[in-house]
């Protein structure tokens, strides 16, 4: 008896950024630094929306960007991306939380209050 051709599962189309020189940009952070920089002051999102826009496995690797953020000083806003359920993470010094109240965000506690008000969908935004 035949059996059925199997289909070929099609992949993803990954979204690469492109530097102005029309480079590739091959670092996966990168991308994530990219993304976080377009987050409008006074706004918020998740690591998971980001990781679902740059189709990256999981959640945690934009996690590992945000952290490294704080190490190098870089010039991305990092307090501005939450858990899904709108609670800050990794914020063992106040710093994050203190820049999203300068950004006039309210907080109880760690969580962000009108969190779905205040979510920025990079998905739709971008």
């Amino acid at each position: 008896m035949l059996q059925p051709k199997k289909q070929a599962v099609k992949k993803k189309e990954r979204l690469i950024a492109v530097i102005p020189s029309g480079k590739r940009e091959a670092s996966p952070a990168a991308m994530i630094y990219d993304v976080v920089r377009q987050i409008p002051a006074g706004r918020v999102t998740t690591y998971g929306a980001i990781a679902k826009l740059l189709d990256l496995p999981n959640a945690r690797m934009v996690g590992h960007a945000m952290r490294s953020v704080d190490d190098k000083g870089r010039a991305v806003p990092a307090q501005r991306v939450v858990t899904s359920s709108g609670r800050l993470s990794h914020d063992s010094t106040g710093s994050r939380r203190k820049l999203l109240i300068k950004e006039g965000i309210q907080l109880k506690g760690d969580k962000i209050v009108d969190f779905a008000k205040l979510f920025w969908d990079p998905a739709v935004e971008l």
